[in-house]
């Protein structure tokens, strides 16, 4: 933050002004997040950004009634203060929320006022300057690349190097106080090659680190290209039934409709397919999902959430079984269920092993593969949607058949549809190779049984 006890000196004071103006009841959220950017294309910087942005986020409790704000313009006390009153007027003129309130103080975090809890600070951020972005956004650079044999060539790249710093602080009126700061240096890119016939294929890679000395982007541009490389050749397979193994870069697609489900929101309109799971088996035995916020150093780790309530963690699903709902307090209020935090922070899908034989220390793609014998292995999804209620799904799907656990060739304007109860029963493994940059903490997976549409 600009002048970092200053501005939250001045959250403090924005608190203060709305107390002090007649709200009963109030909450300062203060959010800062600093990007340098440097972009490649074709071999050569394209452009450099360095973007800054603050806010300030006002939550008012009033005469039975709520209501958010938020303004940018902090650094003047007039024009604070007049937010805080147009602010508080406005709430005034809303329908009353008499379920609306801060979460209870026992509850909230009392162990984050320092904001590098969560291990995902690096003081080395402020030493990296013009030179070395540009000399990570250039070296991984893989301008030039062509086949050996001339089965294709590289014709464009676009890379994008970033390291960004962000920090959220959060006080309210019952001597809420806590702070959150964390790092990151990321590179994506994205290539297309042209192969000996004329057609064109795209590949993309990235990683991320909260550290310096943890990123190393020299891989990706090479391996974007190998993406780009084996989907040359595609052919449609019939449609059908096929097991499915889903790659670590697109397994979490599956995960988050499990996640979504079990929000407040959905649950509280009626727009889940998992409204009454809960303290039921509703997935296979083998199968344990939780929610790890507090696992120092991880990508994702957060000691609160924005009603500043303490994270823990906690198991989503055990053993089969729905053990959680995430609702805040407002949602646990009209539903009458007991308060969570108000969404999943880092959820972990366990390894699971279906096999008679003994589960191995490493379950990665080609394990799976291997356990499934013959399917197909989906690496991306293309578009598509799935149905909150009812837990339909059709999506697009990119990758490989696959023949007594070894790839055979890329498959392509194929669709896999279904529903995700049905999906998740035919579970057949858990991977353990769910990549470190990933706030979702989800390997590869295996299915029995799954639709295909294709010819």
């Amino acid at each position: 933050m600009n002048g970092k006890n200053e501005d939250r000196a001045r959250a403090r004071r924005c608190l203060q002004m709305a107390l002090e103006a007649g709200a009963q009841k109030a909450r300062v959220s203060l959010n800062c997040n600093v990007m340098d950017l440097v972009a490649t294309l074709d071999g050569a910087v394209d452009r450099i950004t360095h973007c800054f942005d603050r806010s300030l986020s006002l939550a008012l409790f009033a005469d039975g009634r709520y209501g958010v704000f938020s303004t940018n313009k902090i650094d003047d006390e007039t024009q604070l203060r007049a937010f805080v009153q147009q602010s508080l007027a406005l709430v005034r003129m809303l329908e009353a929320e008499p379920l609306r309130d801060l979460p209870d103080p026992a509850r909230t975090a009392k162990d984050a006022r320092e904001g590098d809890e969560a291990g995902l600070f690096d003081p080395a951020y402020g030493t990296v300057g013009p030179e070395q972005r540009k000399g990570f956004a250039l070296f991984a650079s893989p301008w030039g690349a062509a086949a050996p044999d001339g089965s294709w060539r590289l014709i464009s790249e676009e890379g994008e190097y970033s390291d960004s710093l962000y920090e959220q602080y959060i006080v309210d009126s019952q001597g809420l106080e806590c702070l959150h700061r964390e790092t990151a240096f990321e590179y994506g890119i994205e290539v297309t090659i042209q192969d000996s016939r004329g057609d064109r294929y795209s590949g993309y890679w990235w990683d991320s680190a909260a550290a310096l000395r943890d990123f190393d982007p020299s891989y990706c541009g090479r391996k974007a290209v190998q993406e780009a490389a084996a989907a040359i050749g595609p052919r449609r397979l019939k449609s059908g039934r096929y097991c499915a193994v889903i790659d670590r870069e697109a397994a979490s697609r599956l995960v988050s409709p499990i996640l979504k489900a079990l929000g407040g929101y959905a649950i509280q309109q009626d727009n889940s397919f998992l409204r009454d799971a809960l303290d039921k088996q509703v997935f296979p035995a083998g199968m344990t999902l939780r929610d790890c916020p507090r696992s120092i150093g991880q990508t994702g780790a957060r000691f609160f959430d924005s009603e500043g309530v303490a994270t823990r963690d906690r198991d989503i699903v055990r053993e089969g079984t729905v053990r959680t709902f995430f609702l805040n307090s407002f949602m646990a209020a009209k539903t009458g269920l007991a308060p969570t935090t108000e969404e999943p922070v880092r959820p972990v899908l366990e390894p699971f092993w279906s096999a008679a034989s003994p589960q191995p220390k490493h379950i990665g793609r080609d394990e799976l593969m291997r356990l499934c014998g013959d399917g197909i292995l989906v690496t991306g999804f293309n578009g598509g949607n799935s149905n909150s209620a009812t837990g339909d799904f059709s999506y697009g799907v990119e990758g490989f058949r696959f023949k007594d656990g070894k790839i055979l060739h890329p498959v392509n304007e194929m669709v896999m549809t279904g529903n995700f109860l049905p999906l998740w029963a035919g579970l057949l493994g858990a991977g353990t190779d769910a990549r470190a940059c990933q706030q979702k903490s989800i390997g590869s997976l295996a299915f029995e049984g799954v639709d295909f549409s294709g010819t």
